[in-house]
């Protein structure tokens, strides 16, 4: 089995490096990751120059651009062979809620089910970075149970690791996605020329966290697995706004 790993914290992060370890003995591993953090990048492709592929002392290969872009640029340009999955993380935090809508983590993972390969994007809920491994052996959990019986059509499935041992997980959940409440207001500061600098505000608290959504299962020690989907249309509103429009 062939495993194409990206993330959005960068090639050199160690929650990379942990996966690749941990999957390396149960896959066929190939590293294609961005070359500095790309955190909150979303869904960017660069358009406006071209990219680069470099080659770190450690294997991972890394590119001047978005981890979308990693994906892209390895499925349809770089690798003689499809991927048999493709595998985004281990993020360094939370992707939960309307933090998909942001995370590059997300993304990398989004872009190979675009491109028709089943992906997973895979996050550490916490801020300690000490439990990189229970979430890569998450992973693999996740990889041992798909080879044993696959999945017939491309699936994307966002996996959110509470921040403790492995050994300490309360199991499993399929999960909904829950909602934040606004995000946090800009903080404002000055350069050292006496320019206003403005710093993205932090997210804002778990809103819609009961029963069934990522944020209640992380909570209670479980793993988070929410399928995810891209069509954004919203089939509620079609009649409302034929109506608005007197088509």
């Amino acid at each position: 089995m062939r495993i194409l790993l990206s993330n959005d914290d960068g090639y050199f992060a160690p929650g990379l490096a942990c996966l690749a370890d941990v999957l390396s003995e149960i896959a066929e591993i190939i590293v294609v990751a961005p070359e500095r953090d790309r955190s909150g990048s979303s869904n960017s492709l660069t358009l406006d120059r071209p990219l680069s592929l470099h080659k770190s002392h450690n294997g991972f290969y890394y590119v001047n651009g978005t981890p979308t872009d990693c994906v892209h640029l390895a499925v349809t340009g770089m690798l003689d062979e499809m991927p048999d999955m493709i595998i985004s993380g281990v993020n360094s935090g939370a992707n939960m809620g309307d933090d998909t809508i942001y995370s590059g983590t997300v993304a990398a993972a989004t872009e190979g089910f675009l491109l028709g390969i089943p992906s997973l994007a895979v996050s550490l809920v916490g801020a300690s970075d000490e439990n990189y491994l229970a979430a890569a052996r998450v992973a693999a959990d996740m990889v041992i149970r798909f080879k044993e019986d696959e999945i017939q059509s491309p699936v994307l499935l966002n996996i959110n690791v509470p921040d403790i041992e492995y050994q300490k997980l309360e199991g499993t959940e399929v999960t909904r996605l829950g909602r934040r409440h606004k995000a946090e207001p800009v903080i404002k500061s000055k350069s050292p020329r006496g320019e206003i600098l403005y710093w993205v505000g932090a997210a804002g608290a778990a809103q819609d966290a009961g029963k069934g959504t990522d944020f209640y299962a992380v909570q209670h020690n479980r793993v988070s697995v929410t399928p995810l989907q891209i069509d954004l249309t919203r089939y509620d509103q079609l009649d409302l706004i034929t109506s608005w429009l007197d088509i």
